[in-house]
């Protein structure tokens, strides 16, 4: 019987199950897609975490968890015409990707995988991809900026900060001391993140100012920027809203689609960049791997297999 991951009750990953069900079937407009991996999110946490942050995600119970994945197409429903049977493809499904079988739009949900592109990449890229296409786009990065972009080594920092370096930006990037000889290695300036990161900027740029900032994580990156003399007008940020903002942008997946997901896959299976992949775990340790997750300091992604 296929394998589905859900969880029943709110409050921690020790409520996540992994349960048997009939084989769904595809609708008029609908993929069916066999699972081979799936990208874990923090918004996943979120919302196994807490009731009101499952609220405002649309979450009920009982409610799968993921969003992303890749897999091969098992079967279409009526009126597919871009992909069949066997085709590998990557998209997202919802807080219903950490399964054996997700059923998918044919519209909005999927996308070609390139062949040389891993599935675990692939089925890590749907939600960090347009992400990072989306934030970088939305400060209009070029050879004459210098950009801080927070999380530099996670999973919308490590391809945000990759993104800005190729529009020709100076990027400075905070993270782990143990990720710093990484990000050097992708043309990455590293800075330790904490108390004290508008100094050690100034520091590390001897005089160059700072003129955009990516903020993937919070933890005082707007108001370093702001201390650094970054206008609010470029600043983007996808982890802190509302008057914490202190009117920085709010840009974030929603505004990218499909093309900028393919662009991207394209990118990566081209080696022109690089989505690291943190750690690897069975669909029956998926506890275990959001726990690792909830631990944070990761270099990428972490993903879940089936097989």
């Amino acid at each position: 019987m296929p394998r589905f991951v859900q969880f029943e009750e709110f409050g921690s990953r020790d409520f996540l199950q992994v349960v048997e069900r009939e084989r769904p079937w595809p609708g008029p407009g609908q993929l069916l897609v066999r699972v081979m991996a799936a990208g874990l999110n923090p918004m996943d946490y979120k919302a196994y975490r807490d009731e009101r942050s499952a609220g405002r995600m649309g979450v009920t119970l009982p409610s799968g968890i993921g969003q992303d994945f890749a897999g091969y197409v098992e079967d279409v429903g009526e009126g597919v015409t871009r992909f069949a049977a066997g085709d590998a493809v990557f998209g997202t499904a919802p807080f219903a990707a950490v399964a054996d079988f997700v059923v998918v739009s044919e519209e909005g949900q999927v996308v070609a995988k390139p062949e040389p592109l891993t599935f675990e990449v692939a089925g890590s890229l749907g939600v960090v991809g347009r992400t990072a296409m989306a934030t970088t786009r939305s400060l209009g990065l070029g050879e004459h900026d210098t950009v801080l972009v927070s999380a530099a080594a996670g999973g919308v920092g490590v391809l945000a900060a990759q993104l800005a370096v190729r529009a020709g930006a100076t990027v400075v990037g905070t993270a782990g001391e143990e990720n710093h000889e990484f990000l050097e290695t992708l043309g990455v300036i590293p800075v330790t993140y904490g108390d004290g990161l508008a100094e050690r900027v100034r520091d590390l740029l001897d005089g160059d100012r700072v003129t955009a900032a990516l903020d993937n994580h919070g933890g005082g990156t707007i108001e370093a920027a702001l201390e650094l003399g970054v206008p609010v007008e470029r600043i983007n940020t996808i982890a802190v809203f509302g008057p914490d903002a202190h009117g920085a942008q709010n840009v974030g997946g929603a505004s990218a689609g499909n093309d900028e997901l393919a662009e991207l896959a394209s990118l990566l299976a081209e080696n022109e960049l690089v989505l690291p992949i943190d750690s690897i775990y069975p669909i029956e340790r998926t506890g275990e791997a959001y726990g690792r997750l909830e631990a944070g300091h990761l270099r990428g992604k972490i993903v879940v297999v089936t097989d």
